[in-house]
């Protein structure tokens, strides 16, 4: 069935993790597209001073529910306020998200589960609420994000990568169902490489450094342009930056060769050379207030564009297939190199 989406200016988009990073862009570049939005996040106070700059800014129709997309009753609460304000979705973006670094074996299993919590069980709580009120209303576009550890696995953060392996298959299996019944919606996958945002900032952390993304990173704006894509043009997955699709074809391909330059590099490669500080905050549980309405942590060399991205997005299924041989050539070259 053929799905037709709302050019942005016509949209009414809920957006979740709204007040930082990949969310904050998102909500930043819909609001300047003229969307009208309905925003979520946990930090109440963040909500209602982004919502008022949006206003004044672009003169943007913007409601705000302060929730946590863990819990059902708050993300049924997002829906509801949509639905009485606006009367319909059009996109609805999972995007909240949480990391913790360090080894799984010393990781709490309390933190274990919160992460779930909200990276997994946040993304099903706010994709069966799209799905019931947009199959009600004409249909839409469903965009969650993941991750390139969607496709493979990664020391120091291994819970973060299985959340995002289930976020994988919980989309993948939700997108066939809707196509068995020719539901009007689209669902995509999302699989940013590493992102400059306050991911690393907000993780909770058991090492003796502090965190950071390994490199290359690539800017928010860049994982906002291709959710907005998205949200107009139907689109299975897209991965945002070259590195995502060539860790992912790598790991796919050749999974040996790929495990060995991960146990090679993640280690070292996702910690700074300063030790953490003892009184250090995080926010796995709460959210850290005076730390919201950032886009960006400004500490990487960051990548502004992504050649490889921007053509896949709007190119055809033999360009795509091209343009993912060629990453899977770099990885092969990669392996080799590190083999010698």
């Amino acid at each position: 069935m053929s799905v037709k989406l709302r050019k942005i200016n016509e949209q009414v988009m809920v957006i979740t993790g709204a007040t930082s990073g990949i969310g904050l862009s998102t909500a930043r570049m819909a609001a300047r597209e003229g969307a009208r939005l309905v925003l979520a996040a946990r930090a109440d106070d963040a909500l209602d001073e982004l919502a008022s700059e949006l206003k004044r800014a672009h003169g943007t129709e913007v409601i705000t529910v302060t929730a946590d997309v863990g819990k059902i009753d708050d993300v049924e609460r997002i829906g509801a306020a949509a639905i009485e304000r606006f009367g319909r979705i059009d996109t609805w973006v999972n995007n909240a998200g949480i990391s913790i670094y360090g080894r799984l074996e010393d990781v709490s299993p309390e933190d274990h589960h919160r992460l779930f919590q909200t990276n997994f069980w946040g993304v099903v709580n706010g994709s069966l609420e799209a799905v019931k009120r947009m199959k009600q209303r004409g249909g839409g576009a469903l965009i969650n994000v993941g991750s390139e550890l969607s496709d493979h696995g990664i020391p120091l953060q291994g819970m973060y990568a299985a959340s995002k392996h289930a976020v994988k298959g919980f989309t993948d299996s939700l997108r066939l169902e809707l196509e068995k019944e020719e539901a009007p919606m689209s669902v995509t996958l999302v699989k940013p490489s590493g992102i400059d945002t306050m991911f690393a900032v907000h993780a909770k952390n058991y090492m003796d450094k502090e965190p950071k993304l390994p490199s290359p990173v690539y800017a928010p704006e860049l994982v906002a342009d291709a959710i907005l894509y998205a949200a107009q043009y139907p689109k299975r997955d897209v991965f945002v930056g070259g590195a995502a699709k060539m860790n992912s074809s790598g790991s796919r391909m050749m999974p040996r060769a790929f495990d060995k330059f991960v146990k090679a590099t993640m280690f070292a490669n996702q910690k700074q050379e300063r030790s953490t500080d003892p009184g250090r905050r995080d926010a796995l549980y709460k959210p850290d207030h005076t730390r919201e309405l950032r886009e960006r942590q400004g500490i990487y060399k960051t990548h502004e564009r992504s050649p490889y991205t921007a053509a896949s997005m709007r190119s055809g299924p033999v360009t795509t297939a091209l343009l993912g041989g060629g990453a899977l050539l770099a990885a092969f070259a990669l392996s080799r190199r590190l083999a010698r």
